[in-house]
């Protein structure tokens, strides 16, 4: 993943004031999450965005991992209270075109060497599933794990939102589906 992995990102430096370089268009981005959006998810997410900004001067530095064209990312950077850096990635540069088309970004071409070891607080993936699924799959997601785990701050959670049955605590149900979500977070 974090090879062929085309990135943008977003700041949002604190008090709701945000680099106009960086800002969002007027344009609002069509929501085509498959499953779990923002406002299904924001009341386990902004308490651990919470949590972490105590503990830090700065902003905070969150990956939106397999981003899609999902508003996940979007809305934690237009609606936290706390001062983020927030990272859309995608395997799919169609994906990453959808993005750039409604908001002005910072464009990286891969991410490979991008982060630093234990560079980030928060990563989010609602897009294993889908990996998991295809040939190499399982194989592929241990190493998205490995590698997350490697750019988390010792303080940092990888949040995993997933449809499959998983032994973790039962997040919602949605349109007669259960979803789960997996908290993993590096060894201190």
């Amino acid at each position: 993943f974090f090879d062929n992995t085309i990135i943008l990102f977003k700041n949002k430096l604190a008090s709701g004031m945000r680099l106009a370089s960086r800002a969002m268009s007027n344009t609002e981005l069509q929501d085509h999450t498959l499953f779990l959006g923002f406002h299904s998810v924001q009341d386990l997410i902004l308490p651990v965005l919470q949590s972490m900004s105590h503990s830090q001067s700065g902003p905070l530095n969150i990956l939106d991992m397999g981003c899609g064209t999902s508003t996940l990312g979007p809305c934690i950077y237009k609606t936290s209270p706390y001062a983020v850096r927030v990272t859309y990635a995608d395997i799919s540069s169609v994906a990453v075109k959808l993005l750039e088309k409604h908001a002005n970004f910072t464009s990286v071409q891969h991410l490979r060497g991008y982060f630093g070891a234990r560079s980030l607080d928060l990563i989010l993936d609602k897009g294993t599933d889908a990996l998991v699924r295809s040939k190499e799959g399982q194989v592929k997601a241990g190493q998205i794990v490995k590698q997350c785990l490697q750019v988390l701050k010792p303080s940092g959670s990888l949040l995993q939102f997933s449809d499959e049955d998983p032994d973790a605590r039962l997040l919602g149900e949605l349109r007669g589906v259960r979803y789960f979500c997996y908290q993993i977070s590096p060894c201190a």
